[in-house]
C-alpha cells in the first residue's frame, strides 16, 4: 500500500508572514513523520497498488486537524485515527474540502 500525507497550507484564517512560515514547516515536518514513520505499518497492508491519502492542515485554533481523503478499507481508516489521535491531531470534519469518498461522508 503506498501511503501519501500531503500538508494542506490554506486555512480559514490568515497568520502573518513569520508564524505564517513557522506553521508550514511544521505541518511539512509532521506530514512527513506521519508518512515515514507512524504509518509506515501500512505499507505492508493491502495491494500494491493500494494506496491511503491523508490531509493535514490547521485548524483556528492552530492545532493539527486530519482526514483520509479516499476510500479505504476500515481497519485502515481506524488505524490512520489511532495513530493521528495518539499525536494529539484531531479529526478534520468538513464538508467543503475535495474528498473523494464514495461511502457518503
Amino acid at each position: 500500500m503506498t501511503v501519501t500525507v500531503l500538508p494542506i497550507f490554506d486555512t480559514d484564517f490568515r497568520p502573518d508572514a513569520g508564524l505564517a512560515k513557522i506553521m508550514n514547516e511544521r505541518l511539512r515536518q509532521a506530514a512527513n513523520a506521519l508518512q515515514d514513520n507512524h504509518l509506515k505499518e501500512l505499507v505492508y497492508q493491502g495491494q500494491p497498488d493500494d494506496d491511503v491519502v491523508v490531509y493535514l492542515s490547521y485548524n483556528s485554533k492552530f492545532s493539527i486537524r486530519w482526514r483520509v481523503v479516499n476510500d479505504v478499507p476500515e481497519e485502515v481508516e481506524a488505524f490512520v485515527a489511532e495513530v493521528c489521535g495518539g499525536l494529539g491531531y484531531i479529526p478534520w470534519k468538513i464538508a467543503g474540502l475535495n474528498v473523494f469518498k464514495s461511502k457518503g461522508s
